[in-house]
């Protein structure tokens, strides 16, 4: 006898039937906001400090119950004003302007979180590669790895961290080819396979951004999204994206179903602030104000 080829998981498409009969956790039931969870979002510099609070407040728009915000000490103070719902706790910096490392009361803060999100608004340097190794370290709940915190090198922190809680990577195509040491258009040419083949080498569920979304849990299954709008092309529209996924995290939703439903509904928001205001031309800050009704109405 020959041996069989083991069939791989068949890849489904992200609908609202398919995410209708795989419901969020119900907040209705829950007596306050900690039930919902605690969402604490690492990022942002002096150069880019709105990156972090497009993040948090998509996280707080996805229906997370608590937010805290850490940032560089010099941009502390203004996000705190323009984030009246957050907690915000300045940052050691470097002479750029970037966060430096973690303090004790930031460390203590990743070890009592829902979900951590790690990365906007931050550069690919070694100060951002000890600031996700730290939280990498310290977390128990969920991680989710953007922007800034996607490098090679942090694959092998990413590695150590099983057993310790899920991690979610959310590269574009990209960011992807530049962790892979590669070019873009081999990313493009196979992107499903190569983001199977990375969410089981790397035990992570892999967010692989595009025109169409690949999403990868580390047993094989993919989901991809092909729903949207051009106008998602925008700067900060990735930030909202973590934020969401995040915010579903903290709300008690599991890593696969946290990413499926937060890509969908990031694409559904484009596509409906496509149709209200044109193709292009809408702003990231505007993405997250559709959240709400679209869980609703998915």
């Amino acid at each position: 006898m020959t041996a069989r080829t083991p069939r791989r998981p068949a890849v489904r498409r992200l609908t609202a039937p398919l995410l209708r009969a795989w419901p969020l956790p119900d907040p209705s039931a829950g007596e306050s906001k900690e039930d919902r969870g605690r969402v604490l979002a690492i990022g942002g510099s002096v150069q880019v400090p709105g990156a972090v609070l497009l993040a948090g407040l998509a996280a707080l728009r996805a229906g997370a119950g608590k937010l805290q915000v850490a940032t560089v000490a010099e941009a502390a103070l203004p996000l705190a004003i323009a984030m009246p719902e957050a907690k915000v706790m300045g940052l050691p910096g470097t002479r750029h302007g970037a966060i430096r490392d973690l303090g004790r009361d930031v460390v203590d803060a990743v070890c009592s979180a829902g979900a951590v999100l790690v990365g906007p608004g931050m550069d690919c340097t070694t100060a951002t590669r000890r600031v996700v190794a730290a939280v990498l370290e310290a977390a128990a709940c969920p991680v989710v790895l953007d922007a800034g915190a996607l490098q090679s090198d942090v694959v092998r922190a990413v590695r150590r961290r099983a057993g310790q809680g899920a991690t979610i990577m959310t590269p574009h195509i990209g960011e992807m080819a530049g962790m892979l040491d590669t070019d873009a258009d081999a990313i493009s040419a196979d992107a499903q396979a190569v983001a199977r083949d990375h969410a089981r080498d790397w035990n992570v569920v892999l967010v692989l951004k595009g025109p169409t979304t690949t999403i990868a849990a580390p047993d094989g299954r993919i989901w991809i999204n092909t729903t949207g709008s051009a106008g998602l092309g925008t700067s900060g529209s990735g930030d909202v994206l973590a934020g969401l996924i995040a915010g579903l995290l903290a709300r008690g939703a599991a890593p696969e179903q946290a990413a499926a439903w937060g890509v969908h509904l990031h694409a559904r928001a484009g596509a409906r602030l496509s149709r209200r205001r044109g193709l292009v031309g809408f702003l990231a800050r505007e993405i997250g104000d559709e959240i709400p009704a679209l869980m609703q109405r998915l």
